[in-house]
């Protein structure tokens, strides 16, 4: 098959990143695959994997028809089978080509929901079976589950810190609780800040224990006036930040914990690190074999309390228990690792998307039914666009995509 893989941004962040992962490993089964994308930082690991690079337009809307022209364009003048979307905006962007009909767009969501205007023939792929049972019951036609998938042949517990602490004026002798993500306000901000204030009254209680976060984004003001409360209760330096970093392999390596969601959980558990996960609404909850269920069924992360209660205190406890028991820190790192190798592999993804690819091309659908299909999802996007327009002359606009509001469990 020839394969065009179309993430949604060119900056680093977990969709992007598991497309480009993904398409290296597609490729190495045995097929052709393209990546299209502006220029960016994602292009530096498109180029790392030997993949070849198109050009996607920069400065454009998000979807916009000069995308969608340029992605036709190519679709065409390469006999590209397969166009493979990541998030809704690059979807709108593949509709256009899905009228050439030998041509089979899938779209991946590995976002908290799925859009409600999303375009119901199209298969799709997302992260958590809550979020896939959630999508065929919106009346999606084909959905299957792809968890976000780890190379745990480059992300392993083998991986040297090379002086990570020293450089960061971080202790050696101090158990370090890591996290790795984007400073932003949806999603990740509350288990930032309620990370560096568990933290901050841990050391100030105590406790040896130290806090690194390696990440960028708007809300970086926010996390740096938490971190200096609990530095200032700590009375030294226990939280530091180092801000974006392109490869972070070396601060799982150093960190004792690691504190996440989503692909950066995964990731710290394949450093044989125990895992905390947050989420919102006071949300977060230690991986444990009795807690592994939850995780693998709504995904890793969560909303209200967790197994020992909500907010700060909780996740105090957590850390608490890892920082003062270094056996089970390795026993729970032991279990996470072995978590992420049996169910998580990149292989493994790798041969549900060509799966999913095989299927596409099998089952085309009418083109009155992706006409029909297509009309209702535009005018959706549409009726989105014009909401999005009245929140921001209110001042009320979520900065995120629509689908950053997560899926909510039934039971």
């Amino acid at each position: 098959m020839r394969v065009l893989v179309h993430p949604h941004a060119s900056e680093i962040g977990g969709s992007q990143l598991n497309a480009v992962d993904l398409a290296a490993a597609t490729r190495d089964l045995g097929h052709e695959v393209m990546v299209i994308c502006e220029d960016g930082p994602l292009v530096d690991r498109v180029l790392a994997h030997g993949l070849e690079r198109i050009r996607m337009l920069a400065g454009r809307r998000r979807p916009s028809p000069a995308a969608a022209q340029r992605l036709r364009r190519v679709v065409v003048s390469r006999g590209v089978d397969v166009v493979h979307a990541y998030e809704w905006p690059p979807v709108f962007d593949a509709l256009w080509p899905r009228t050439r009909s030998s041509t089979a767009v899938v779209g991946t969501v590995m976002s908290m929901s799925v859009v409600p205007f999303y375009p119901r023939t199209i298969p799709l792929l997302v992260g958590t079976e809550q979020i896939r049972q959630a999508a065929l019951a919106a009346g999606h036609r084909r959905v299957a589950l792809l968890e976000p998938p780890v190379d745990t042949t480059v992300d392993h517990p083998g991986v040297e810190a090379n002086g990570f602490r020293s450089e960061c004026g971080l202790a050696d002798g101090i158990p370090l609780v890591a996290m790795v993500c984007r400073l932003v306000p949806e999603l990740k901000l509350e288990g930032l800040l309620a990370t560096c204030d568990a933290v901050g009254e841990l050391a100030a209680g105590g406790t040896p224990v130290q806090l690194v976060i390696a990440g960028g984004g708007r809300s970086r003001s926010e996390v740096e006036d938490h971190a200096r409360r609990a530095n200032a209760a700590a009375g030294f330096h226990a939280v530091v930040l180092t801000g974006q970093l392109d490869d972070p392999r070396r601060v799982y390596a150093a960190a004792d914990i690691v504190v996440g969601m989503g692909g950066s959980a995964l990731r710290g558990m394949a450093f044989g690190k125990p895992l905390v996960v947050v989420g919102e609404e006071g949300f977060s909850d230690l991986l444990t074999p009795e807690t592994a269920p939850r995780f693998l069924q709504e995904g890793w992360y969560g909303i209200g309390p967790g197994s020992l209660g909500a907010g700060v205190p909780a996740l105090r406890e957590s850390l608490r228990r890892l920082l003062v028991q270094p056996e089970l820190r390795l026993e729970l790192g032991g279990f996470g690792r072995d978590l992420v190798v049996s169910r998580f592999s990149m292989d493994r993804a790798a041969r549900i998307l060509v799966e999913e690819y095989e299927a596409a091309l099998r089952t085309p659908v009418s083109a009155a039914e992706r006409s029909a299909d297509a009309a209702r999802a535009l005018s959706g996007m549409v009726m989105h666009k014009a909401r999005r327009r009245v929140q921001r002359l209110r001042g009320t606009e979520r900065t995120d995509d629509a689908n950053a509001v997560p899926v909510r469990a039934s039971i």
